[in-house]
């Protein structure tokens, strides 16, 4: 990584001011997954024990219409299992910017600062300069460990850049690391697991990944246009039909390449989405619809990945969050946990989300904490957040 980090710059009697992603799952008021309150531990304690003076901590939650406190959408919640888990008494404050909140911070003696959601100002999504200028005015120091919102050029992880000493946590740095080493210098061979919804959200991810892959497999609803492109009939399936023409371009890429492009060979199929009654079958019969990924493709996509170094799981392949549909993410899932000396990569989202409903967030090398933001590096493109930061 070529940015600098938290590592080479002197934090000693500084305040210094954290973006981090605490948009976690809340609910009836009570956090359900705290895993990105935990995966900014490293940077926080880091930099308290540093020596510097104050760390205010500064993160969005859920999609508040930014016009106001929404108390639904209050960090408060956060603030509380914070302090469980740093194991110290934090301020929590009302608001993120004014005079108050200055005061506030220069008069408290807790060490650790929760700022309120940045996103009830609606400047914060605008990036509006003064709005950045009125957060970056609370430290000396600007620390951006908030992976799951570097793709986005907010006041909080763009605009105050322009004000600050701005560098990188230990949750960015590890991020690019296993994220960028997996795509441009794998272990090779390199397998690339792909599934999800939609084609449309991952053309510019399979464009990328085939001339760095040695193998892609696809699954999920995304799988059925591929397939439709082959001449196989989908039924009711999940298909793009504007994308099937794309979807033929991609796999001829592919087989030019020397990819090996591997989709679904049998099917968990339904005659009514909202129904658990399935059967498994070689074919999509009209009026079916295919749910999740049968018996002989789990043993075809394990055959390839069997072969792998390297793999990276961007989307779920089937409908997981329900048990009749959730056996061929699950089997997949398993497989790569019982692997050794192989790097397994999950692209953050639903695939996460999957990986953690099986309990193996253990067994995988790494779980990226951003899903949008993962996605769009692993395309290739650059996120704002991580450009606005001081080269090394």
């Amino acid at each position: 990584m070529n940015k600098q980090t938290i590592k080479g710059i002197v934090l000693k009697g500084k305040k210094v001011i954290v973006r981090v992603d605490f948009n976690v799952p809340i609910e009836k008021g009570r956090i359900t997954d705290d895993r990105r309150i935990s995966a900014s531990l490293p940077t926080i304690q880091y930099v308290l024990s540093q020596g510097a003076s104050k760390v205010v901590l500064m993160s969005h939650l859920g999609r508040p219409k930014g016009a106001g406190f929404e108390p639904e959408f209050s960090l408060k919640p956060v603030a509380a299992r914070l302090e469980k888990l740093i194991g110290e008494e934090i301020l929590f404050l009302d608001d993120c910017i004014g005079p108050a909140v200055k005061d506030a911070i220069v008069k408290s003696s807790q060490r650790v600062v929760l700022l309120e959601n940045l996103r009830f100002h609606k400047e914060e999504e605008l990036n509006a300069p003064a709005f950045a200028k009125e957060l970056a005015s609370l430290a000396d120091i600007y620390v951006n460990d908030a992976f799951g919102t570097a793709h986005r050029a907010h006041a909080s992880t763009a605009g105050i850049t322009a004000c600050l000493p701005s560098v990188a946590g230990f949750l960015i740095e590890k991020e690019l690391e296993f994220l960028g080493n997996a795509v441009n210098s794998p272990k090779r061979p390199l397998s690339v697991i792909l599934g999800g919804a939609k084609v449309s959200d991952k053309i510019e991810l399979i464009k990328n990944l085939i001339p760095k892959a040695d193998s892609i497999l696809i699954g999920g609803g995304m799988a059925y246009t591929f397939l439709k492109a082959k001449g196989i009939n989908v039924g009711n399936s999940k298909l793009e039909k504007d994308k099937v023409g794309m979807a033929g371009e991609l796999m001829e890429q592919a087989k030019k390449a020397g990819v090996e492009f591997a989709l679904t060979i049998d099917f968990v199929i339904t005659q009514s989405f909202t129904s658990d009654d399935c059967k498994i079958s070689d074919v999509i019969a009209d009026g079916w619809e295919s749910l999740d990924i049968g018996p002989k493709t789990r043993e075809y996509f394990k055959k390839i990945l069997s072969k792998a170094k390297t793999v990276v799981w961007n989307g779920p392949l089937g409908v997981f969050e329900r048990d009749a549909y959730a056996q061929g993410t699950r089997d997949i899932a398993v497989y790569l946990a019982s692997l050794s000396g192989v790097a397994v990569i999950i692209g953050g989202g639903d695939s996460a989300a999957a990986v953690a409903k099986f309990g193996l967030e253990d067994k995988m090398t790494h779980i990226s904490t951003g899903g949008g933001a993962s996605l769009e590096f692993l395309e290739g493109k650059v996120l704002p957040g991580i450009a606005a930061l001081n080269d090394k």
